[in-house]
């Protein structure tokens, strides 16, 4: 009898151990057995994060607009400078620059990267492929002329642009205005 005792005990602590870490393993889960809560934003709360991210959405937009507008503006005061001397000027080399930087950061937030491995036939088909386009400007003046154009064009595509649209053909006019500017600055 008292074998047998033992034995249901012994049955009864592992019973008891089980049903314990069963309900161990259920509450690691979970911090007091429930299920979890997902954090819950208030409304109002959300509806004032949404509102700010907006605006910053719309501020941004309008801040790439103005980069532009820059960069057409450095274009023109390039195109005056190098009529004038018929040369690069160290005022001109920081305008250069300037308009390098403002490029870039109006590419990257449209999205785009440099496309120097692309070949003639992934280009879209809606690209202007004139005679003028394809061969490398060879004169300093026709560079800076062909550069100012193409700001021209930045800008115009920038404008027709939203926060929520992304335009291939700004993509595209920003790097042709990398790509004249690399000419321009060390003549490759």
């Amino acid at each position: 009898m008292v074998n047998r005792l033992s034995k249901y005990f012994i049955l009864l602590v592992f019973v008891f151990i089980a049903a314990i870490s069963i309900n161990a393993q259920s509450d690691a889960s979970t911090s007091n057995g429930r299920a979890p809560v997902k954090d819950v934003v208030p409304k109002n709360i959300q509806e004032t994060l949404d509102k700010h991210r907006i605006e910053q959405a719309k501020k941004d937009h309008d801040e790439m607009i103005e980069r532009g507008e820059e960069a057409l503006k450095l274009s023109e005061e390039l195109e005056k400078s190098v009529a004038n001397n018929n040369k690069i000027s160290p005022q001109d080399q920081a305008k250069l620059a300037r308009l390098e930087k403002i490029t870039k950061k109006i590419r990257k937030e449209l999205g785009g990267d440099d496309d120097d491995e692309a070949t003639i036939e992934e280009k879209p088909e809606n690209i202007d492929e004139t005679a003028e386009n394809k061969e490398k400007p060879s004169a300093l003046a026709s560079a800076v002329k062909k550069l100012q154009s193409t700001a021209t064009k930045l800008v115009d595509e920038l404008k027709k642009t939203t926060r929520f649209s992304v335009s291939v053909v700004a993509i595209q006019s920003s790097n042709s205005l990398l790509k004249i500017l690399k000419f321009i600055r060390f003549g490759k």
